[in-house]
């Protein structure tokens, strides 16, 4: 099973970890942006220390020398203010893209270095909402903590700055009120990554429930199920709806929260200011500066206190995503293991222990020979552990206990790519992407020629066909292949894996989709491809494998009989019933 560590959730530790993963490699950038922020927050605090000669000097006392200085002055700051604004927003702008597009990679290759239990265990959906949703909401994080750490926190100093320049006694009477929104606000940000934890986890539900129907829309509408899936869906949207509204609707009680105490503050500060002016204390100029950056303290101060809940939003993200990342798969190998020598590919499986779920064996003592150079057939009812004997090769899954020696050499030992390049597979499950015919062959060996692409087409009796269709080897296959018919798929797979060239070639109905007159072509080509490489065949069909070398026989995850087709004719077994069971089934259909 993979391995996982247990997550620190806390608001700081996943807050340090997102700054020191996205942010901590791009430091010049934030540090351009941070003074960016730094001189706008100057800009504006001089803006509001020009408010005292505005008034004293120009209003009160009639100044009329200060008006040009003053005027110039103030286009002088506003000009800046606006070229650090303008630096500050594309500066911060290019770090979120940035770090939008790491987090997606890193997600990306992660996922690429899993094993197949952790594709069972999580649906695509969920994983393709981690890698869109989820890294905008940390992106959206890291970017607002810099922004209001940087330009919110520093005008606010700016502001508090003016305030206590002008008039300190006021500054402290009008400032004490605010420490008194911290408890809820921090309560409400709690609250706000809760509802966004949940509310990820349901959009991850509706992706996958999209993909499945949207694919699969055939089977919809033949069993005339639009209905049902139309209810399915609007249940998740109602739910995501909810989720969302609960969580906007708690996102906005930091304002009225901050109205509250931001009215004090000005009634505090007009009250006392006002006094202080009329008793001859503090001039005119004095009073409106402070009242100025009092008033300009509030937008920073709110964007601050709903900087908790944002952050909470994102951090759900980046639990949800940590989650994930943490996460390391169970089937490696030593980074220094050395590659697989493949001499003359014999296999062997060695008192294999393995089972899917715990107390649910699939293999149980298990032990199978498989002669270098030679075709052996795999055989035997419905779930009795043949796919699991093939998948067990490529390392698709890891033994509980025993061992898979190919020439000898264990193959949890050696490197795992080494490994897979010695191996071909041709699947009853055709995976054809949506791209051209020619890409899809190529799969894997992308620096092949067209000569051998071609070549390889022939020998899966598909050059014919393919040179039919419109555009030839640049066709577009559409999703999963769906612009070509099952045979036509099932013989672009075999081309795939006829082109890799593969020592060690792994079947698994490989000609199951095909008619018969193409399943005769591919078995010919197949019979060519299997000569001097070690083939492991799986077939439902016996009469595709009685030329095989050897046929086990698997049954309950062991092995039941071994032999050649007439040997195991004459035995009169399992193998012999099934035979014919499906020969008599096969007259019944001639004859019908």
């Amino acid at each position: 099973m993979e391995q996982k560590k247990k997550l620190d959730t806390r608001t700081f530790s996943l807050m340090k970890r997102l700054v020191k993963e996205s942010v901590g490699p791009y430091k010049m950038q934030v540090f351009l942006a941070l003074v960016f922020m730094l001189v706008s927050s100057v800009a504006a605090s001089m803006s509001m220390f020009i408010l005292k000669p505005v008034f004293d000097d120009i209003f009160t006392n009639k100044n009329e020398e200060m008006l040009w200085t003053i005027g110039v002055a103030i286009i002088f700051i506003y000009l800046v203010k606006s070229i650090a604004y303008y630096g500050q927003a594309a500066s911060m702008s290019w770090l979120g893209l940035r770090i939008v597009t790491d987090l997606q990679v890193k997600m990306y290759d992660h996922f690429m270095r899993m094993d197949l239990n952790f594709f069972h265990a999580n649906p695509s959906g969920t994983l393709v909402a981690r890698i869109t949703n989820d890294t905008v909401l940390m992106r959206n994080t890291a970017t607002k903590v810099l922004t209001s750490a940087g330009k919110d926190l520093t005008l606010l100093i700016g502001m508090v700055i003016v305030m206590l320049t002008t008039n300190w006694q006021l500054a402290l009477l009008a400032l004490v009120v605010f420490p008194i929104t911290i408890g809820p606000v921090l309560k409400l940000g709690r609250r706000i990554r809760k509802v966004t934890v949940n509310t990820q986890t349901e959009i991850g539900l509706l992706i996958t429930l999209l993909g499945q129907t949207l694919s699969g829309i055939r089977h919809v509408k033949a069993y005339r199920m639009e209905k049902y899936e139309q209810g399915r869906v609007r249940g998740i949207t109602e739910n995501i709806r909810a989720l969302v509204f609960k969580a906007e609707r708690t996102k906005a009680l930091n304002s009225p929260i901050m109205e509250t105490v931001a009215g004090f503050a000005v009634a505090v500060v007009i009250v006392y200011g006002g006094y202080q002016v009329i008793e001859g204390v503090k001039t005119t100029g004095d009073f409106m500066a402070f009242l100025g950056s009092a008033l300009m303290c509030y937008e920073p101060a709110k964007r601050l206190a709903n900087l908790n809940s944002e952050m909470q939003g994102g951090l759900a993200g980046a639990e949800r995503m940590y989650t994930i990342r943490d996460i390391e798969p169970s089937i490696q190998a030593a980074l220094d293991a050395p590659d697989l020598q493949v001499k003359q590919g014999g296999i062997l499986f060695k008192d294999i222990e393995f089972s899917y779920e715990e107390d649910k064996p699939a293999l149980h003592q298990f032990t199978l020979d498989i002669p270098a150079g030679k075709t052996v057939a795999l055989v035997g009812p419905s779930g009795a552990g043949k796919s699991t004997v093939l998948n067990l090769v490529p390392r698709f899954y890891d033994v509980n206990d025993g061992s898979v020696l190919i020439d000898g050499q264990n193959i949890r030992d050696v490197n795992l790519t080494s490994l897979r390049k010695a191996c071909a597979l041709v699947s009853q499950e055709i995976v054809l992407f949506d791209d051209t015919i020619r890409a899809n062959i190529a799969y894997g060996r992308f620096e092949a020629s067209e000569e051998e692409i071609i070549e390889a087409a022939k020998h899966a009796a598909a050059h014919e066909f393919i040179m039919e269709l419109p555009e030839g080897y640049d066709t577009i296959v559409g999703e999963d292949g769906v612009k070509l018919s099952g045979g036509q798929r099932q013989r672009v797979s075999i081309a795939r894996a006829m082109l890799k060239n593969a020592p060690i070639l792994l079947l698994d109905e490989a000609t199951s989709a095909l008619d018969t007159q193409s399943e005769r072509k591919v078995q010919a080509a197949l019979t060519e491809l299997m000569k001097e490489r070690t083939t492991l065949v799986i077939a439902h069909r016996l009469s595709t494998v009685v030329d095989a070398d050897l046929i086990y026989v698997i049954d309950q995850g062991r092995v039941a009989e071994q032999g050649t087709h007439a040997q195991l004719i004459d035995h009169d077994g399992i193998y012999a019933k099934l035979y014919a069971m499906q020969f008599s089934d096969d007259e019944s259909v001639e004859n019908a």
